[in-house]
């Protein structure tokens, strides 16, 4: 009982505040700035009058209307009253009239307001004795008019109170004929919600439509981006591959040293070459979203292999469940691994490196330590632009709840050790 009693309270509450809303503080919806010719007035243009502003043309129309309708109001007004014999006065029903009309005029621009005066104007004019109805028939329809309208451009609270403090001024006014008002009034509301409720939904649709065409337009510039990628990246990947591989037989006497470094640029080549398509999946997927499995340390054989064959000495140490990481953090370990082994190829060739990675306590513990390059053996410039690899590991860390530390060791060499949380299955 309680909780149907709240219930009850919440939608009398929510009643008063529509009513409150419509009678004093409430507001219209505005209009819009450009307004194209409804389809059914299309007509129209074949006589010059379509090709007008569609605002111009409802404001002129509204006051050809208004001034029509108090012109019919005063003269009927007129008749029956002489025909009673009264004698009001001519500007006593020109008055009248024009109080019960008007509102017309701000109904486009200014719905409730319009609402409010023609609401007042049918409560204040009193044609019980002139007239054999209660109300000027064009103020009746100036009323429905402009709730119409409300119901069209105000939100449904508001609409709600419009409508009750409508309905209760026509059982107020006169009871006798309340019936035939309400079922009018009723007829204006319903009319007036169907029309805003088609009108949001298109909108909405619209909306949706032009979510739908701005998706369409990245999805083509994506692709657009990816074939250029392709085209002149790839191109350039694969020729440094080739030319990499070939030519150690253009040269009958080479090096031992040069033959080991054009098989690292030809590895390092293949490696960008894989990476770059990896890339390319994602720009052409409709989504933007990864569907090529990623990396992992189920892959970390890969890596030490490609470090090996570059000169690098690696010694590796496993310990604890290393297969079924997330997805998340096997992706950030193995790019940890990767910078790290990366760094050490180009800045410590043929140096010695030590490889831990460890998963204990909910913790994976990466370690990556390398010695001195070996004599003879120079470290490769970093490329124009480069340096941020260790700032991103570190913001994958941090992203994770883990932390990331490297800096060069007393020995000459240089130290990556990492920690990521592992959530542990139950």
């Amino acid at each position: 009982m309680t909780g149907e009693n709240s219930d009850e309270t919440g939608r009398l509450r929510t009643l008063l505040v529509g009513v409150l809303d419509a009678a004093v503080t409430g507001r219209a919806d505005p209009v819009p700035a450009h307004r194209p010719w409804p389809r059914w007035l299309a007509w129209t243009r074949w006589i010059g009058v379509g090709r007008l502003p569609y605002g111009l043309v409802v404001a002129l129309v509204g006051i050809g209307l208004t001034v029509a309708l108090t012109a019919g109001s005063y003269s009927l007004l007129q008749t029956e009253t002489a025909r009673r014999g009264l004698h009001p006065g001519d500007r006593t029903l020109l008055f009248s009239a024009a109080l019960v009309c008007l509102p017309l005029l701000l109904r486009d621009r200014h719905p409730l307001a319009a609402w409010r005066l023609s609401f007042l104007a049918m409560a204040l004019v009193d044609v019980g004795d002139w007239l054999t109805v209660p109300y000027v028939p064009a103020g009746s329809f100036v009323a429905m008019a402009c709730l119409y309208t409300v119901a069209v451009r105000c939100p449904r609270n508001v609409t709600v109170g419009a409508g009750l403090i409508s309905l209760a001024g026509a059982l107020i006014k006169d009871a006798q004929s309340a019936p035939g008002a309400i079922l009018l009034l009723l007829l204006a509301l319903l009319v007036g919600y169907t029309v805003r409720l088609r009108t949001s939904a298109r909108r909405a649709l619209a909306e949706q439509e032009k979510r739908h065409q701005d998706a369409e337009a990245v999805l083509t510039e994506r692709q657009r981006i990816a074939r250029e990628l392709h085209d002149v990246v790839a191109h350039h990947m694969s020729m440094i591959a080739i030319q990499a591989e070939a030519a150690p037989y253009k040269v009958a006497e080479l090096p031992d040293e040069t033959r080991t470094d054009l098989a690292e640029i030809r590895a390092t080549a293949l490696d960008a070459l894989t990476e770059l398509r990896r890339v390319l999946g994602v720009l052409r997927s409709a989504d933007g979203a990864e569907t090529a499995p990623q990396p992992g340390l189920d892959r970390l054989d890969e890596l030490v292999a490609h470090a090996r064959g570059t000169g690098l000495a690696v010694t590796e140490h496993r310990a604890g469940d290393l297969d079924r990481l997330p997805p998340g953090v096997a992706l950030t370990a193995y790019r940890i691994v990767q910078e790290a082994l990366s760094n050490a190829m180009r800045h410590a060739p043929g140096s010695r490196v030590r490889l831990n990675a460890e998963r204990a306590g909910g913790i994976l513990r990466l370690e990556i330590v390398n010695g001195p390059a070996p004599p003879g053996r120079r470290p490769t410039p970093s490329p124009p632009g480069g340096g941020h690899g260790l700032v991103g590991m570190r913001e994958r860390a941090a992203m994770l709840g883990g932390t990331l530390a490297a800096g060069p060791t007393p020995e000459g060499g240089f130290a990556v050790t990492a920690a990521l949380p592992v959530k542990d299955p139950r």
